[in-house]
C-alpha cells in the first residue's frame, strides 16, 4: 500500500507537470520523472531488482498517465519543430504519385491488381476479367472498411479457386488478432460467416466451399488449425490440429499448383511439413518428414514431384531435394542442388519447364534459372555494385516468364518480367518519383569495414552526386542484424529528404543478419550475439576513420531487433554518436525471455538463448540495453512503442526511457513518443506514416542544428 501511494503521488506530480507545460507556465519543457517501486525477481540464485516493473500493468490508470505525459512532453519539446516537420512532410507527399497502380497479376482469366487514390489513405483492390480493356471491378476498398477507425490492417487476403468469393483478415486495433469475412464477388455482398480472433493465415479448399485457418494462443503462437465451412456456425469448425509444444508455431498454405494444401510446423531451427490433397479437404494430411532437430525444410509440387529447400545434414547454407509424391519418405529424396558454403539458396519456385532459385553469392542476391527439360543453367545479373530483389507474384505455372521486383537506393521499386527462354527482361514499372528525382544524382555503393576479428563486413551507402563523400558529412546509419534476415538496400522516398540535406546513409551488414549465409546469421546469435554489435561498432569507428562523419554527426537508427541493436552499442559506446532514433525496441531483453507468458518468448529461445540456464543468463546480462544502462553521458535519443504491439510489449521503451532518464549525466535530448492506439508497425494509413517519418527526420535534423 506504501508503494502504491507513492507511485500515486509520483503520478501526481508527472500530471501537474505535463498541465503546466501546455499550459504555458513553463518556458523550459520538465521531463517527466516515473516513479520507482521495489521489485525484485531471483533468477538462478542471482537476485535483480526492476524499479520499474510497475509499467507493466496496461490496465494501471497510472501506466497510461505517464505514457501521455511523456508524449505531452515530447510534444512541447519539439513544438519549435512544426514547421519542419510540415516541410519535411510535404516533400515525402510531394514525390508520392498518390493516385496509382500496380502491375495486374493473371490468374487464370482474371487480371488481379491495387490502386491508390489521392486523398485516400488505404489501397482499393480491383480485378478485370479477360483483358485489361474490360471494366474494373472493385473487390475491396480498405478505405471503405477502415471509416470510423483509428486503425486498420488487412492481412490474409484470398480469392477462391472458382474466383466468386474472397476471404479476407482485418485487424482494427494493431494486435496481429484478425477478424476473417467472406465476400460474394458475383453479389457484392457480404456472407454471414465471421470468424473472429484468428491469425492471419488462411486457404481455400478446391471445393470453394471450405476455408482452413489459424488461431494465436495466450502468448501469440498459432497453434490450432481449424476447417470451417461456408455457411456453418463457426463455434462448430472442426479442429484439424493441435499443435502442443509451446516451441512450434503453425502455419496453412498451398502449392502453386492448388494440388495440395500444407499443413507447416516450425520455429527458428526445425520445421515440419504434412500435405492434404486440395480435392479433399476433410482427407487426412500426409507426414513428408517428421521434425527432426536442426532440420528445416520448405516444400512445392510439381506435377507428380515434390521440390524440398532443406539444411539436412548440416547442408546450412540449403540443397534442393526432389522425391515423388507417393514416396515421401526421407530416403527417397534426391539431390537437385548441392549444398554450398560460398552461395546461400534462400527461396525458389516452379514452372512446368522451369525451376527458379533466389539465392545470395558474396552478399548479393542473385536469381538462378534451371531448365527442367535439358538442364541448362544461368543467373541473371544486375548493374549496381548493391541492391535488392524481391520474388512477385507468379501463379501462372505454365509460364515462361517470372516475375521480380529490383531495386537499390537510388533506382526506385522496378518490376521486371524476365523471359527464361529468351533470357530478356522487359520492364512492367517502375515506381513513379515525383518532384524532379533524378537517379543520375545519387551515387550507391558497397563498401567494407573491419571487425575487431578480422570479419570484413559489407556495409551498403548512398550520397548525393554533389556531396563529398569523405567530407565529414552527417550521417544515418541504420542497422538491424537479427534471425538470419537480410537488411538489403531498398529505395526510400522519404530518404532524399536527408540526401538533398547533404545526408550520407547507410545500411550495414552485420552478422545475425542473413546477407553473407546462414553462416553469418550463426555469428550472430545465441552465445554470438555480441558479433552483432561489435560489428555495427566496428562500422561506425571505420566511418569515422575515413572521414565519411565524425562523432558529432553520426545518427544511428533501428527498429524492434534493431532497436536492440542501437540500445546494445549506445551502452558500449555512446560516445561514438550524436543522436539515436531506437523504433519499438526490444530492450528489456532478459525480463522479456524469462517471462514465457509474453508473445513470442518461448519461440524466441532459438535465437537468444534460454536465460533459465545459466549460461544464456548470464551471457544476456552482458548486453540486455536495458540492464546495462549506467550512470553516464548519452546521445540525444528519441524511442518509439506501440501501446498495442504484440511482438515488443510497449513497456520494454517505456522502461528503459525512464531508466535512462533517471540515470543518464547529460543535458541531451531524450524523447519517448508512445503510440496509443497502434501496435508493431506504428499507424495504419499511409499519409499517418509520412508523419511519423517526418517526425523522426525532424528530430535528427533540429539535433544536427539543420534547420532548412
Amino acid at each position: 500500500m506504501k508503494s502504491r501511494i507513492f507511485l500515486f503521488l509520483s503520478m501526481v506530480i508527472i500530471l501537474m507537470g505535463a498541465a503546466m507545460i501546455n499550459n504555458g507556465c513553463s518556458t523550459a519543457p520538465q521531463p517527466p520523472v516515473a516513479a520507482k517501486v521495489s521489485h525484485v525477481d531471483t533468477v538462478l540464485g542471482q537476485e535483480r531488482a526492476d524499479d520499474y516493473f510497475w509499467m507493466r500493468d496496461k490496465e494501471n490508470p497510472d501506466v497510461i498517465a505517464y505514457l501521455e505525459a511523456e508524449n505531452a512532453y515530447t510534444e512541447q519539446v519539439m513544438k519549435h519543430t512544426e514547421k519542419l516537420q510540415a516541410t519535411i512532410y510535404d516533400e515525402i507527399l510531394g514525390r508520392i504519385k498518390e493516385t496509382d497502380l500496380s502491375v495486374p497479376v493473371k490468374r487464370d482469366d482474371y487480371y488481379y491488381y491495387s490502386r491508390t487514390e489521392e486523398g485516400k489513405q488505404y489501397s482499393i483492390y480491383c480485378r478485370k476479367q479477360g483483358s485489361l480493356e474490360n471494366e474494373e471491378q472493385i473487390i475491396l476498398d480498405v478505405n471503405a472498411l477502415a471509416e470510423g477507425k483509428d486503425f486498420l490492417s488487412l492481412g490474409a487476403y484470398k480469392v477462391s479457386p472458382d474466383h466468386k468469393l474472397l476471404a479476407y483478415a482485418i485487424d482494427d486495433k494493431g494486435n496481429e488478432r484478425y477478424d476473417i469475412y467472406v465476400k460474394n464477388l458475383e453479389t457484392g455482398e457480404l456472407m454471414g460467416d465471421v470468424i473472429s480472433e484468428v491469425s492471419n493465415s488462411l486457404v481455400w479448399a478446391n471445393d470453394n466451399k471450405t476455408i482452413f485457418y489459424t488461431v494465436f494462443d495466450d502468448t501469440w503462437r498459432p497453434f490450432k488449425l481449424f476447417r470451417h465451412k461456408l455457411g456453418s456456425d463457426p463455434q462448430k469448425d472442426v479442429l484439424v490440429y493441435h499443435e502442443e509444444d509451446e516451441a512450434f508455431w503453425l502455419d496453412i498454405a498451398r502449392t502453386k499448383n492448388k494440388k495440395y494444401l500444407m499443413m507447416q510446423f516450425g520455429n527458428k531451427t526445425t520445421s515440419e511439413v504434412r500435405i492434404l490433397d486440395a480435392d479433399k479437404p476433410t482427407g487426412k494430411f500426409r507426414m513428408i518428414h517428421p521434425r527432426q532437430k536442426d532440420m528445416k525444410y520448405w516444400v512445392e509440387s510439381h506435377g507428380n514431384k515434390l521440390y524440398i529447400l532443406t539444411n539436412d545434414n548440416d547442408a546450412k547454407n540449403y540443397k534442393l531435394m526432389t522425391t515423388s509424391a507417393s514416396r515421401l519418405a526421407r530416403k527417397y529424396w534426391k539431390e537437385v542442388i548441392p549444398h554450398d558454403t560460398k552461395v546461400m539458396l534462400e527461396d525458389f519456385d516452379v514452372f512446368k519447364n522451369y525451376l527458379v532459385v533466389y539465392e545470395r553469392k558474396d552478399g548479393l542476391p542473385r536469381i538462378l534459372v534451371m531448365n527442367l527439360n535439358n538442364k541448362e543453367e544461368h543467373t541473371v545479373s544486375f548493374p549496381e555494385p548493391t541492391y535488392s530483389i524481391y520474388r512477385s507474384s507468379n501463379p501462372d505455372f505454365n509460364s515462361d516468364l517470372v516475375r521480380f521486383s529490383y531495386e537499390s537506393m537510388v533506382t526506385p521499386s522496378s518490376v521486371y518480367d524476365y523471359n527464361m527462354k529468351t533470357r530478356e527482361r522487359e520492364l512492367k514499372k517502375q515506381k513513379e518519383i515525383l518532384g524532379g528525382y533524378d537517379s543520375e544524382q545519387y551515387v550507391t555503393d558497397r563498401i567494407w569495414a573491419t571487425a575487431g576479428d578480422g570479419t570484413e563486413i559489407p556495409i551498403s551507402i548512398v550520397w548525393r552526386k554533389d556531396v563529398d563523400v569523405k567530407g565529414n558529412n552527417p550521417f544515418f546509419l541504420y542497422g538491424y542484424g537479427s534471425y538470419g534476415m537480410s537488411m538489403d538496400p531498398w529505395f526510400s522516398v522519404s530518404r532524399i529528404s536527408l540526401l538533398d540535406r547533404g545526408f550520407v546513409y547507410a545500411i550495414p551488414h552485420i552478422r545475425g543478419g542473413g546477407e553473407m549465409g546462414r553462416y553469418w546469421y550463426d555469428d550472430g546469435k545465441l552465445l554470438n550475439k555480441m558479433n552483432t554489435f561489435t560489428d555495427f561498432i566496428a562500422c561506425a569507428e571505420y566511418l569515422i576513420k575515413e572521414n565519411y562523419t565524425s562523432k558529432d554527426k553520426l545518427v544511428i537508427g533501428g527498429g524492434s531487433a534493431g532497436g536492440l541493436l542501437v540500445g546494445a552499442v549506445v551502452n558500449m559506446r555512446p560516445d561514438l554518436f550524436k543522436a539515436v532514433v531506437a523504433d519499438v525496441p526490444f530492450v528489456d531483453v532478459v525480463n522479456t525471455m524469462l517471462d514465457e507468458s509474453i508473445p513470442l518468448t518461448v519461440l524466441e529461445y532459438e535465437e537468444w538463448g534460454n536465460p533459465n540456464e545459466e549460461e544464456y543468463y548470464d551471457y544476456m546480462m552482458t548486453y540486455s540495453p536495458y540492464d546495462n544502462v549506467e550512470a553516464k553521458a548519452y546521445p540525444n535519443m528519441l524511442i518509439t512503442g506501440g501501446l498495442n504491439d504484440t511482438r515488443v510489449q510497449y513497456w520494454e521503451p517505456t522502461k528503459w526511457a525512464a531508466k535512462l532518464r533517471a540515470m543518464k549525466t547529460d543535458n541531451n535530448r531524450l524523447l519517448l513518443k508512445t503510440n496509443m492506439g497502434a501496435g508493431h508497425g506504428g499507424k495504419s494509413g499511409r499519409y499517418e506514416r509520412i508523419h511519423e517519418i517526418a517526425f523522426e527526420y525532424t528530430f535528427i535534423l533540429d539535433v544536427l542544428g539543420i534547420t532548412k
